[in-house]
């Protein structure tokens, strides 16, 4: 059975970390601060936002969270993210997606301060990333770097299979991943739903990393004997012995994937609480960023 790389235990351990860099910080006169914008009544955003707040106050980061009706509209929008931006005050803004149809991300994404982009979207962010020296990381690919360094699980010179290329996943964690800044240094393949033989691709990985958003997708005969398999999906389903509940699984099929894995993510429990603790780290680095 594969040892269980739990998400939820380094979070703890980040977050008490992320709390004595705060305290320092206000001892100078700086409190870090985040400004987390929804718009609309989408249920996960709502959840996510939840998080992210509760997360500030674990560590002693100073959040708002501006609230904004779905007829919100982009001029509005992009006014609210521009003047957020310029508060010299603030060490972070998030605008949480998906936004209203009406609304264009990218344009949104654009117009957020790059030294205040703590989700590490901005063009300018998402370039320096990719010359390898990024400002902000993105919270997933920060969280599984973090879980691999946790439990000494060095990338260096091995073979990396990444399922799913996403901007927000699947590419900053093969930049990161393929590049010679610590915690990298791998050989790194990406593939995605549309690679010829994906079972066939999956099975070279020493560290498969799955982000296809697909229920259950990856399954045992997808996976090399004793590679380390990290799961970023999060799905809900009926629970099959609570009628009216939902229980959460991944894009991995666990109880067949771990009985062949030396290591593996669980869902709950793995990625997901490290992405929080990762977006709060990112908003204690540009503070340290501001006090400089």
């Amino acid at each position: 059975m594969a040892d269980l790389l739990r998400g939820r235990a380094v979070a703890k351990k980040l977050k008490e970390e992320l709390r004595q860099q705060t305290e320092e910080l206000k001892k100078e006169g700086i409190t870090p601060s985040l400004f987390l914008i929804r718009v609309g009544e989408d249920p996960a955003s709502e959840v996510y936002v939840a998080a992210k707040e509760k997360g500030c106050q674990q560590v002693g980061i100073a959040s708002e969270v501006i609230h904004l009706p779905e007829t919100t509209s982009e001029t509005e929008l992009l006014e609210r993210v521009g003047a957020i931006g310029a508060d010299p005050s603030v060490d972070g803004l998030l605008v949480q997606l998906p936004l209203p149809d009406h609304i264009d991300e990218d344009r949104v994404i654009e117009a957020v301060n790059p030294a205040k982009d703590v989700d590490g979207f901005h063009p300018h962010n998402v370039g320096l990333l990719t010359l390898g020296q990024p400002r902000f990381i993105p919270a997933t690919p920060l969280g599984i770097l973090k879980i691999l360094e946790h439990y000494d699980i060095d990338p260096r010179g091995r073979r990396v299979v990444i399922l799913g290329r996403s901007r927000i996943v699947g590419r900053p964690l093969a930049n990161l991943l393929s590049s010679k800044l610590p915690g990298g240094n791998a050989t790194v393949t990406v593939c995605h739903t549309g690679t010829r033989d994906l079972p066939a691709v999956t099975r070279e990985a020493e560290i498969l990393i799955v982000a296809a958003g697909r229920k259950r997708m990856v399954t045992a005969d997808w996976v090399a004997p004793g590679a380390v398999v990290v799961d970023v999906g999060i799905h809900r389903e009926p629970h099959p012995e609570k009628p009216g509940k939902d229980k959460l699984c991944g894009d991995v099929d666990f109880d067949g994937v771990a009985e062949k894995a030396s290591a593996i993510t669980p869902v709950p429990g793995g990625v997901g609480p490290m992405t929080v603790a990762a977006l709060l780290a990112n908003t204690v680095a540009s503070a340290q960023r501001r006090r400089a």
